[in-house]
């Protein structure tokens, strides 16, 4: 990350999760401290940027969908997608705070409009590459990524005009450990690099992390991380909707986003699905203003 002016998005929307409380997640992330310490890393920062859900939202004529709130979900990602887009093209660094983890549409089909070729590295316990076909909970925060890389029914341009899908090749998933049957597929199927907790506990985070940027980064002209909180073991970060045992620790997660700092190349991040009401002590909240941190350059001496 350069010291480019950081425009920080709010999106406190949490009806593409299963359980309410997401929507309360940006509000906790700024109370404790980031806007502070990303003007101690020396970065001019805008946080005034909130998104809200439209008063008025059109609903598609395929009504037969399975997935639940999905026009609330295209409505408040098509505003997300304007104002990335926006803050893109105006030259800063968009740092997006979910809200649950269906809103990256918006993120992803803003950037597009912007980048030639865009890299992703998708930091979540889940991989978020259900359809609406495949979706066992209708839930829209399970069908984003598929959304982002065009294999849903939902299409990126349907959210943002002139977004096109990330390209499967440069999409790299890290610290998956619940995938449903039907994401299993498309992973193999579309050549999507994939790095279990499996491939972590062998290889390394440095080595995973490395690799990722590598791909993501091969033929790209920017690099957005999507960082779902419920990545990290529930040890750590318990105040999240979907916890999973088993993931990276918390050591883990600030070596990761050091060495995405350390690249240089990440243009572009979100950090997603806090939910406060599940919270132990504010401590998920805490954690994530201080894993934004390290992604900034935040370091221990």
């Amino acid at each position: 990350m350069g010291k480019s002016a950081i425009t920080v998005i709010s999106v406190p929307f949490g009806m593409g999760a299963g359980r309410p409380g997401s929507e309360m997640g940006p509000d906790h992330i700024l109370k404790f401290g980031l806007v502070k310490k990303l003007h101690q890393l020396g970065y001019e920062v805008s946080y005034d940027k909130r998104i809200l859900l439209p008063e008025h939202i059109e609903i598609a004529a395929n009504i037969s969908s399975p997935m639940k709130h999905e026009a609330e979900a295209i409505a408040i990602s098509s505003v997300l997608a304007r104002e990335v887009a926006d803050t893109v093209r105006q030259g800063g660094t968009p740092l997006i705070l979910g809200g649950d983890h269906s809103i990256s549409m918006g993120t992803l089909s803003g950037l597009t409009q912007h980048y030639r070729e865009l890299g992703v590295i998708w930091f979540d316990a889940h991989s978020d590459l259900n359809t609406e076909a495949t979706s066992p909970s209708g839930n829209m925060h399970g069908i984003s990524l598929a959304v982002a890389l065009g294999l849903a029914g939902i299409k990126p341009q349907e959210i943002a005009s002139g977004a096109v899908p990330i390209k499967p090749e440069h999409c790299v998933i890290i610290g998956a450990r619940d995938l449903d049957r039907g994401e299993k597929a498309f992973i193999r199927s579309c050549g999507i690099t994939c790095f279990t907790m499996h491939e972590i506990d062998r290889l390394g985070i440095e080595h995973v992390v490395n690799e990722a940027l590598r791909i993501a980064g091969d033929g790209t002209d920017g690099i957005h991380l999507s960082f779902d909180i419920d990545s990290v073991d529930p040890i750590e970060a318990p105040g999240t909707g979907t916890p999973v045992r088993g993931g990276v620790s918390y050591r883990e997660a600030h070596l990761a986003l050091e060495l995405m700092n350390e690249s240089g190349v990440i243009t572009s991040a979100d950090f997603v699905e806090v939910n406060p009401s599940l919270d132990h002590n504010n401590q998920t909240s805490k954690l994530v203003v201080d894993l934004i941190g390290s992604l900034f350059g935040s370091r221990i001496l």
